[in-house]
């Protein structure tokens, strides 16, 4: 899985913890957790100018929508905004103007060749016929 990947698992955890394991309250978790993820990275006039746009398509009453704002977007946001502080603050879309350096992970040696020992001008032993170097040794 990728960083971002799971960063965003991090951060949809405890909605996660939330469903009964299926398939479709997972996936229905880490849309709502993407959902506040993208509306967390926005400023927040416009996230509320965003949200209350919305309001009208979740088919919610006005004070069934105030309390899904309260209780469960405004948490996320501040979630996102305590495990990301670096995402938050001056620039576009709420980005920090700072790049900070990724971290490194320890990448173990991995031999490429996929035939070790063979000769480059060998035929190539899966018995294509061709050259090493132009088979699966490229």
């Amino acid at each position: 899985m990728g960083a971002i990947a799971e960063m965003m698992m991090m951060y949809a955890q405890p909605l996660l913890d939330e469903t009964d394991g299926s398939v479709d309250q997972m996936n229905h978790a880490l849309a709502l957790g993407q959902f506040c993820w993208n509306l967390s990275l926005i400023p927040e006039e416009e996230r509320n100018e965003a949200l209350d746009k919305m309001m009208p398509s979740l088919e919610m009453e006005a004070d069934e929508f105030e309390a899904f704002r309260s209780t469960f977007v405004g948490p996320m946001i501040q979630r996102h905004q305590e495990m990301f502080p670096g995402m938050h603050g001056a620039g576009s879309m709420g980005l920090s103007n700072e790049v900070s350096a990724p971290a490194q992970r320890a990448i173990p040696a991995v031999s490429r060749e996929r035939y070790p020992g063979t000769g480059r001008n060998a035929a190539c032993p899966c018995n294509s016929g061709r050259k090493y170097k132009k088979c699966c040794g490229g």
